[in-house]
């Protein structure tokens, strides 16, 4: 059964990826060395994707399902692309925050190497195919084209730091891949197919001696996706590749560990939930314990930082751990509690990463260790930045962290185990308190008496007068919208649940996305019209 043709609204889901694809392939093509035009036609594009990502929000907020088929072929057969409300929000997510990031960069961090700006746009086509992707093997492909175009921004610069961080993030991201195409052959072998939708009619019906195979696959599934979202004892790498990014790419790279996370919480429900016969449930003896130790692991590291870097790293860490504490519960009170908390920790972490990038050139050669330094310029202004940012990170009232705190440990009152997460998190959020209090005091509060040539270090370079103002203005801008999911939380939650109602309901994605089997069991009585 050919799929009807695509509406409007419904043709518009593609954008989010050609949008980007077209952008960057034009910046490499006709505007590579016209850099101001680069910044004027990637600002505007990043501008646009935000508006359109905005527009499918809208068009998904009716509840339904809408597949657009590549080519015009049906699913499975063909490529898909599938918006629902869970990947509207991660489009406005991505887009919100790569335009941010656009905005920064124009403080001279483009300037520092080639195709920033082309790399940014290859990015961000990644993620959006990510995201919207109804196909196991495309979300592979997607995941490869985010990864690449990451590692290009991550060398953004240059600098031996940079390129043994690199080095190491290009080697660990090549061993998932890996592993993600054994996954894929694996479950391939067994179904037939690497459709979403067409996984999650099939997998509950295979036979008993392929089992194994597919719990196999799944397995090594789960294993790239905790990979990508730094769960324990697969974060190592973050400190060290993040620490060692540009500050705006590791703001950027915030969406690329939430990647992770959507792609656990997806999977997940749709193809392995409750429904998936012998394998129902399959990533939930794991999920959860796995988060508990990230939680412990990532306050110790903020806890034991020497460097500001260090500590949004392991921030990270342990913010990861808090959303995947409320995923690995697998109910809609935990997914819900675990998008808000999405939603907020990738923007106050994004926020935390820039005001760091923005503290190193006025802290002389001290950078961004956590020791003392001469008076800061702007100091108060930094000061209440940074202070701002440690409460929206660490989870104090009154910016969302708190509420998206409240949320978690809400949602997991009656799950098994309910006082272990109570007393991991509530203990982690003291240590991160603590962590973020110290490095706060040491950098802003003790400071040095100030020398002639502005610096406590004899040779320092010369430091700026004072921080550049559009960088300020995006971080308060960040901020402030963490302001905001705390005024507006009602509206948010009530947005969220809906969201999670309709990703727990895959009965009317497969309905969706493969119309014609719908159609063909409603004509032989198997289900109603």
């Amino acid at each position: 059964m050919t799929p009807p043709l695509p509406s409007p609204a419904t043709a518009a889901i593609v954008l989010p990826i050609a949008l980007p694809a077209l952008v960057a392939a034009a910046l490499v093509l006709f505007f590579r060395g016209r850099r101001a035009v680069q910044r004027v036609i990637s600002l505007g594009a990043t501008a646009a994707l935000f508006a359109v990502a905005l527009g499918l929000y809208a068009v998904a907020r009716d509840g339904a399902v809408a597949p657009y088929y590549l080519g015009h072929w049906p699913a499975p057969f063909g490529i898909v692309l599938v918006l629902d409300r869970l990947s509207a929000t991660m489009l406005v997510l991505t887009a919100g925050l790569g335009l941010a990031v656009a905005l920064y960069s124009l403080g001279g961090w483009d300037m520092r190497g080639r195709h920033f700006h082309a790399l940014l746009q290859f990015q961000l086509m990644g993620l959006n195919g990510a995201f919207l992707t109804g196909d196991v093997f495309n979300l592979f492909v997607f995941f490869e084209v985010m990864l690449i175009a990451s590692y290009g921004l991550m060398l953004h610069g240059g600098g031996a730091r940079r390129l043994t961080a690199g080095l190491g993030y290009v080697a660990i991201n090549l061993t998932g891949s890996t592993l993600f195409l054994f996954a894929v052959g694996l479950i391939y072998a067994v179904t037939g197919t690497l459709n979403m939708a067409d996984l999650a009619d099939k997998v509950a019906t295979v036979p008993p001696g392929d089992v194994a195979i597919l719990r196999t696959g799944g397995l090594l599934l789960l294993v790239v996706f905790a990979l990508k979202a730094a769960l324990v004892p697969l974060h190592w790498w973050l400190p060290g590749a993040y620490g060692a990014a540009p500050g705006p790419v590791a703001a950027l790279f915030m969406i690329m560990t939430k990647v992770g996370a959507y792609s656990i919480l997806r999977v997940s429900v749709l193809v392995f939930g409750v429904e998936a016969g012998a394998l129902a449930d399959l990533a939930a003896p794991f999920v959860l314990p796995a988060a508990l130790a990230t939680l412990v692991i990532g306050a110790a590291g903020v806890l034991a930082s020497r460097t500001l870097s260090a500590l949004a790293c392991f921030a990270v860490v342990w913010s990861m751990g808090s959303l995947l504490v409320a995923i690995g519960l697998f109910d809609r009170g935990g997914v819900a509690a675990g998008l808000y908390y999405l939603v907020h920790s990738t923007i106050a972490g994004a926020a935390l990463f820039l005001l760091v990038d923005l503290l190193g050139p006025l802290r002389g050669r001290a950078v961004d260790r956590i020791a003392a330094t001469p008076p800061l310029p702007a100091a108060a202004l930094l000061a209440g930045l940074f202070f701002a940012a440690a409460i929206a990170v660490t989870g104090m009232p009154p910016l969302s962290g708190f509420l998206g705190k409240l949320l978690i440990l809400d949602a997991s009152g009656a799950a098994p185990g309910a006082a272990v997460v109570w007393t991991v998190l509530l203990a982690t959020s003291l240590i991160v308190i603590l962590g973020f209090a110290r490095a706060g005091s040491t950098v802003f509060w003790k400071a040095l008496p100030a020398r002639p040539d502005g610096d406590a270090e004899p040779g320092a370079h010369h430091r700026p007068a004072a921080p550049p103002r559009l960088a300020v203005a995006i971080c308060a801008a960040l901020l402030a919208a963490t302001a905001l999911l705390s005024v507006f939380a009602g509206p948010l939650t009530s947005e969220l649940e809906a969201t999670t109602a309709q990703l727990f309901d895959t009965a009317a994605y497969r309905r969706a996305v493969l119309p014609a089997r719908t159609a063909a069991a409603v004509a032989d009585g198997e289900v109603g019209p």
